[in-house]
């Protein structure tokens, strides 16, 4: 009996080798699946990322532009308007502009002598 209680646990054992060797390939695979579909998820999500980025540059490239145009057309509008009332009144300009002058140089020297 003894003989056959050896086989017995052989046979025993090896069931158990193959069951185990069987059980590491599934966990193996198992694990190579998992990984293949987080590689493809973290994929997708790069891609979507990517696309907001894009749309949300785009979406700031049309509003600097309308931005940039409106602020253009209101220097241009500016302009037109101090060229105009310098034409009507050149002395007057001239006097304005000769006092704002003064007053800016005034502030600078008050700066410069302050800081003494």
């Amino acid at each position: 009996m003894p003989a056959d209680a050896l086989k017995t646990a052989a046979k025993d054992a090896e069931k158990v080798k193959s069951a185990a060797a069987a059980g590491v390939e599934h966990a193996e695979q198992s694990f190579v699946e998992a990984a293949a579909a987080a590689k493809a998820s973290l994929a997708e999500a790069a891609k979507r990322v990517e696309k907001s980025v894009a749309e949300g540059l785009d979406t700031l490239r049309a509003q600097s532009r309308t931005y940039s145009d409106t602020a253009g057309q209101q220097l241009d509008d500016a302009q037109r308007y101090v060229t105009e009332r310098v034409r009507e009144r050149p002395l007057t300009a001239t006097l304005a502009g000769l006092g704002v002058g003064v007053l800016i140089g005034l502030l600078l020297a008050g700066n410069r002598n302050s800081n003494r």
